[in-house]
């Protein structure tokens, strides 16, 4: 008589290996794709990390504001790394399979970069309200001290947060499937595809990305609220727009990144969809990393003259070689 638990169990080792189904079947179509998303991660990987160039070699960026924004272009640079590259691969692969340690590596990462950014937006949101608060006073409330502390905080939160999702994922058993209906490794399609009872790893998600933004966000609230209250005391025009364009960019990536988070994981379980979630997914690993350098740089008037000083720098080298 054959033992069902021991069968189970059975089925159970046999999952080594992960099959990501991915968008479409349609070979062309995933050519167009892999064109696309190529064109996309190139864009997102050389904007940020010559975001964090610039600020590396043009003094005038060096100050906390720009130490904070090299920090969240070289996140982004990571977390679009951690999904973009196996994508592509799939998108021309016959066989789309990521093995069991390799989709926990992934989960892990993207909980640690999409956490770590949630408390480093936070960071920035108070550098900006320090800054424009007490201006004269700005290089010294955030010194090294300061600043240093708060990004080594947002990264142990991330890689925190990044292990209790991951241990309690791959803690659960997946001897139902191991077809999992999406680009990369997530927690929502990962539940999905258990044959454990995955009511606790709901609440968890719920409950702690919950209470991360909750956190993150009340600080970005009292920030600008402060900050709003300094607006109201200048009396000129140009003072205040200069404070408005200041912040405005944090603002909209603020709510661009927060947005997508609270759509993504704050519903109830009953309304997850996985091909729609598997768009915002892509928005929120793919789409936003590509434009932060975008909304960090057209808007900041110091970038964009450290960008032409550059630019007409390494134009007049090229030109005295010839």
């Amino acid at each position: 008589m054959l033992d069902p638990h021991r069968s189970q169990e059975k089925n159970i080792t046999e999952v080594t290996m992960f099959t990501l189904l991915g968008f479409t079947d349609d070979f062309e179509m995933q050519v167009y794709l892999f064109l696309l998303f190529f064109a996309i991660y190139v864009f997102t990987v050389v904007g940020n990390l010559g975001l964090v160039l610039l600020v590396m070699i043009d003094s005038r960026l060096h100050n906390p504001m720009y130490y904070f924004l090299s920090a969240l272009s070289f996140l982004d640079a990571c977390y679009s790394s951690v999904v973009t590259p196996k994508m592509l691969v799939n998108f021309l692969a016959e066989k789309k399979s990521i093995s069991f340690l390799g989709c926990a590596m992934q989960l892990f990462l993207l909980v640690t970069f999409g956490t770590t950014e949630c408390f480093l937006l936070a960071a920035m949101a108070y550098d900006r309200y320090v800054a424009i608060y007490n201006p004269l006073m700005y290089s010294v409330s955030m010194s090294p001290r300061v600043y240093v502390p708060l990004i080594t905080a947002s990264y142990a939160a991330g890689i925190l947060d990044g292990i209790i999702h991951t241990v309690a994922t791959f803690s659960l058993s997946f001897c139902a499937s191991n077809e999992i209906k999406h680009v990369f490794c997530d927690i929502p399609p990962l539940l999905a595809i258990s044959c454990s009872d995955t009511h606790i790893n709901h609440l968890l998600l719920y409950y702690v990305v919950g209470f991360i933004e909750i956190f993150t966000i009340l600080i970005v609230l009292v920030s600008y609220g402060f900050i709003l209250l300094v607006i109201l005391k200048i009396r000129s025009t140009e003072g205040r727009r200069k404070v408005f364009s200041t912040c405005g960019s944090h603002l909209t990536g603020v709510s661009i990144y927060h947005g997508t988070i609270l759509f993504m994981y704050m519903r109830p379980n009953s309304s997850y969809s996985l091909d729609h979630d598997m768009i915002v997914a892509i928005f929120y690993g793919v789409i936003i990393p590509m434009l932060n350098p975008i909304i960090y740089s057209l808007r900041n008037k110091d970038v964009k003259q450290a960008m032409k000083k550059l630019f007409n720098r390494n134009w007049f080298i090229n030109k005295m070689q010839f």
